[in-house]
């Protein structure tokens, strides 16, 4: 009889319920070995997996072991997998099927297959693969927020009604998202990472309450509180940052979306049917959906589609090494409040949004020359949500612009101004979103001009970036502030 076997990302029921046989799970030291995950991810996977074996009861096997290959010699029979979601894991399979019978199925929790995207792609001919014209696309093939053959509300996209910076008196007003309760499967699954810990593997960031769904059900209590509760707000503000409310508006539902306790089309009808019903305006049910249906589904593609050598890409010779401040989520060793804020947040909790990702963490990264292959790793190692798909693209194409443009057509980095205009850490900083020079100067700040100044030649041609050249040229301070920055070098601000 074939055995199914489930990653530890394919734990939903769309994984399974079409399989009448036996289920395998394994729980492989080596893969907490190899990488020094955040604490709060290790937990979360391993929760997962292990519900889900709860859940399943007498149709899984489910072994720990110190390897994979350790785990499937003690199954006999042949194998099936869904398509794994990345390469490592694909190439390993591969390997497998050299060795034994392996089944291969097409990957499943996306709701736009690989094909289906290669022949859109291919169909583009020489035209650029614009997330918005896939999101159209997709939003057209699957009938999502249509009325007819026109788009719902006759627009497509209502991200101009989606960037307000945060309420002057600093909240949303907004009730907290739904917490999950832990069980004795935490309190084992924390007992045994201290075991691993004094046995030699390292984690990053710290312990703390389980804040994200672990099985289906949770995950479909977080949703439904999200969609009642939050996702009104959501849409105005979902590029705001509040030192008071790390959590802002947004749904939490990436983690378990990504571990495979959602179906993606689950979640995107609902949300639509919140606007049919008349319970939430069409710019925020847009907004949420384009970033599952949309971003989320187009960083999968872009994935396989660029191929595996995509995460090598340095266009702009980007090459200094991740600090360890850094590395170890120390906010206490920066003063710039936005950063600091940022870094302990993602320390404490594995998770910060998108947001604070790109124009906080990213932005910052970037400007300093940091190596991109390694500031993916750190995003794919310090966030519940993050795994290779996720992270390579967004990171290599979107944060650090290292493809030169093949996916964003700018580096997203700018000066204090935005961090300014968009979150209220500014007023408490010692350091001066307008200042680019002496003690109290913006990190961001400097750190904007003085990257422009060192990619000058590497950017001369994007048409996007040719006002923000200009203004190399009126200030007068230029090579101090470079200078300023070459001093600091990688060292905390």
């Amino acid at each position: 009889m074939t055995t199914r076997w489930l990653f530890g990302d394919q734990l939903g029921p769309h994984f399974a319920d079409d399989h009448d046989g036996p289920l395998l799970l394994v729980e492989s030291q080596a893969v907490f070995r190899r990488r020094r995950f955040h604490r709060q991810k290790a937990h979360l996977v391993l929760s997962a997996m292990r519900h889900r074996a709860a859940e399943l009861g007498d149709r899984v096997t489910y072994l720990q072991t110190g390897t994979y290959r350790e785990a499937l010699a003690r199954v006999e029979g042949p194998i099936q997998v869904l398509q794994p979601t990345s390469f490592a894991a694909v190439r390993f399979v591969e390997q497998l099927a050299e060795e034994r019978p392996i089944e291969v199925l097409p990957a499943r929790g996306f709701l736009t297959a690989r094909d289906e995207f290669e022949r859109w792609a291919a169909g583009r001919g020489s035209k650029r693969l614009l997330m918005e014209d896939f999101y159209r696309d997709a939003r057209r093939r699957l009938g999502v927020l249509m009325d007819g053959d026109e788009p719902a509300g006759g627009r497509w996209n209502f991200d101009t009604d989606n960037r307000e910076p945060p309420p002057k008196d600093a909240t949303l007003g907004t009730p907290e998202p739904w917490w999950p309760e832990e069980d004795d499967i935490d309190s084992q699954v924390r007992c045994d990472l201290d075991a691993w810990e004094r046995d030699g593997i390292r984690f990053v960031g710290r312990d703390g309450p389980r804040r994200f769904a672990a099985t289906t059900q949770e995950a479909g209590a977080v949703l439904d509180h999200f969609l009642e509760h939050r996702l009104e707000a959501f849409g105005p503000y979902e590029d705001a940052m509040l030192s008071t409310d790390r959590w802002m508006a947004h749904s939490l539902v990436s983690a378990p979306q990504n571990l495979g306790l959602l179906d993606p089309a689950e979640v995107v009808a609902r949300a639509e049917q919140r606007w049919r019903s008349g319970g939430v305006g069409l710019a925020s049910v847009e907004g949420f959906v384009r970033q599952v249906m949309g971003w989320r589904e187009y960083m999968w593609h872009l994935y396989w589609h660029f191929g595996d050598d995509y995460r090598h890409a340095n266009a702009l010779g980007a090459t200094a090494d991740l600090p360890d401040w850094f590395d170890d989520l120390d906010g206490d060793a920066t003063a710039a409040r936005c950063l600091s804020d940022v870094l302990t947040n993602l320390r404490d909790d594995g998770w910060v949004h998108h947001i604070p990702r790109l124009m906080v963490l990213g932005s910052y990264a970037l400007q300093r020359g940091w190596d991109p292959l390694q500031v993916t790793e750190w995003f794919h190692r310090s966030f519940v949500d993050g795994y290779d798909w996720v992270m390579v693209a967004n990171v290599v194409g979107m944060s650090q612009h290292a493809d030169g443009g093949a996916l964003a057509t700018k580096p997203y980095t700018s000066a204090g101004s935005y961090i300014d205009r968009m979150s209220d850490y500014c007023g408490g900083c010692r350091f001066k979103p307008k200042k680019r020079l002496g003690k109290d100067a913006c990190p961001y700040t400097a750190g904007y001009w003085a990257f422009l100044a060192h990619n000058r030649e590497r950017l001369a041609g994007n048409a996007r970036m040719r006002r923000p050249l200009l203004g190399l040229e009126r200030l007068a301070d230029l090579d101090q502030v470079v200078a300023q920055e070459a001093r600091r070098g990688s060292d905390p601000p």
